[in-house]
């Protein structure tokens, strides 16, 4: 195939416990950009691992045409490293100055090859993603974490790949540093860019969708809108396709029952006039083989018939998505209007930027707590609920709060779902776990399974179940970058909690798109002071802020 990135042929994998992941998926990454979509446990990240070679298939073939670079979801950088060593042209910078010096030895030349502009490549492509400022001799160390993405984006850039593989990219990246990769994404021009993301802004950005689902790749043209729209015309073509399979079943079902009524109808008939008639026995006798097999050939042709039909309705049933949303009502979580929820006096905090923080939140407000990388977003909320002592000032909230944080360890992982959220509601029944967890999406014996066993969207939603379902009810909720991490149908799924929610919210993220709908009442940037804003504003003032 012309333009051919990557191939895997046959490609199977499964872990060392025997659980399979992909079988028998063959594919071809064309060039261009692409954006590998599906639901949390469909096998995305570990595809990216297989075809940057982290991985060892079980089975099958990966072929890449050209060189290959890989960003990490998880990605960890030596913080003693100077910013040349972690791009990876710390030797080349070394023997350009030892040149210039004087030094014409032949290993230093070998070192360079044709690289003489080393360094104003690497300045030009920090710069390009917002590390204008950056010096090539600062430590890693030095950083934020954000700036650390965008530094090991930069080293793989810089190598020029043919293929560049990124996983969840965008993941604890504020603002400022997702517009600078939202632009890397969308000048990329050579070769074949395959992103995983849940980032719905990056995923308008690419040229086709790869949407992996029951180890199968599907292929859409264009950004994220063009998927979902050819997404929602598939499953309207579907569901009546469904509804048809399943008209046809009910007919079939009663033509089956018309049938041997019938049957049953001729044999009494044949019955009585054979008695009438006196008729012999051995005529009778043949009279009944033929009635019978008669009968049997009718009833087989239309079992047959009702077995085609379900299979169809199978078949139409497995192209229907069931998207499953959570519905929980909770009442107790309300909160009077005019009640005050939380508030904040001259709150400096054990980190961040933050010197004088006040604030007063009253009643169910829905608060965004936005800020750049480093700011102090996660620190304010561990204030407010105690875990960290404030360096000044007071932090009171005065309703019963709960946190759910980035790491999602609210959960024992030697617990089962059910233990764990009868462990955060003592007075609850049994049957009352249950049936409130069964609206999580976690029925009979799903609700039983341990909580370390859980996939990543899994946990999140037993997070979240333990965390709304306390006792007492939260009337204060808050979040620390929910979305992390979330596939888009788990984000869908949080979303429609959150509708259910009555208290008041505080959100910290980056995700603009959740925040909107969530329907976010006031807008609070961190820098080093709270200042309310609008949503019309926070992108502006956030990419102007000084880097």
């Amino acid at each position: 195939m012309t333009g051919t990135s990557v191939t895997c042929s046959s490609l199977s994998f499964q872990w060392p416990d025997g659980t399979p992941v992909l079988d028998d998926l063959s594919v071809v990454f064309p060039r261009g950009k692409t954006g590998l979509v599906g639901a949390n446990g469909t096998g995305k990240s570990t595809l990216l691992r297989l075809l940057a070679g982290r991985l060892r298939p079980s089975g099958g073939s990966v072929t890449v045409h050209g060189g290959l670079a890989y960003l990490p979801q998880d990605l960890t950088l030596d913080t003693s490293l100077r910013v040349d060593q972690a791009l990876g042209i710390a030797e080349r910078r070394a023997a350009l100055r030892a040149v210039e010096a004087g030094d014409v030895s032949e290993a230093r030349f070998e070192t360079i090859g044709d690289d003489w502009d080393v360094e104003e490549r690497a300045l030009a492509t920090l710069g390009s993603l917002g590390l204008g400022g950056l010096e090539l001799d600062r430590t890693v160390g030095q950083m934020s974490g954000g700036e650390t993405v965008l530094l090991h984006l930069a080293a793989l850039l810089l190598e020029r790949p043919d293929v560049l593989l990124l996983d969840e990219p965008t993941n604890n990246l504020d603002l400022f540093a997702r517009r600078r990769l939202y632009e890397a994404v969308e000048s990329w021009r050579s070769g074949s860019l395959i992103v995983v993301s849940h980032d719905v802004e990056l995923l308008e950005r690419v040229d086709r969708i790869a949407e992996l689902r029951a180890a199968a790749v599907t292929w859409y043209g264009g950004g994220w809108s063009a998927y979902q729209e050819a997404l929602a015309v598939q499953q309207e073509a579907a569901g009546r396709m469904l509804r048809s399979a399943e008209a046809d079943v009910r007919r079939q079902q009663r033509e089956l029952e018309e049938a041997q009524i019938k049957i049953a109808r001729r044999q009494r008939n044949s019955r009585k006039m054979d008695v009438e008639r006196r008729a012999p026995r051995i005529v009778a006798g043949a009279r009944k083989r033929s009635a019978q097999e008669s009968a049997g050939r009718l009833r087989g042709l239309h079992e047959e018939r009702l077995s085609d039909a379900r299979e169809r309705r199978e078949e139409a049933a497995e192209a229907v998505r069931a998207d499953a949303e959570i519905r929980v009502d909770l009442p107790h979580t309300a909160v009077p209007a005019g009640r005050t929820v939380l508030s904040l006096d001259g709150l400096r905090p054990a980190y961040g930027r933050l010197r004088e923080g006040t604030l007063r939140v009253h009643g169910p407000e829905r608060i965004a707590l936005v800020g750049r990388n480093g700011a102090g977003k996660t620190s304010v909320l561990r204030t407010l609920t105690g875990e960290l002592p404030p360096l000044a000032g007071t932090a009171q909230v005065h309703v019963p709060v709960r946190f759910l944080p980035q790491r999602l360890d609210v959960l024992d992982d030697e617990l089962s779902v059910a233990a764990n959220v009868s462990r955060a509601a003592p007075g609850a029944t049994d049957n009352t776990v249950r049936s409130q967890l069964a609206r999580f999406l976690f029925k009979g014996a799903r609700a039983e399974q341990p909580a370390g066993s859980l996939s990543g969207g899994e946990r999140f939603r037993a997070a979240l179940a333990a965390t709304m379902l306390a006792t007492p009810a939260p009337q204060l909720l808050m979040l620390d970058e929910p979305t992390n991490s979330l596939d888009l149908a788990s984000v869908r799924q949080l979303t429609s909690a959150l509708e259910s929610y009555r208290g008041a919210l505080l959100v910290a993220s980056h995700d603009l798109t959740f925040l909107a709908s969530i329907g976010v009442t006031r807008w609070l940037l961190l820098t080093d002071e709270l200042r309310e804003t609008t949503a019309e504003e926070v992108t502006d003032l956030l990419a102007e802020t000084e880097h």
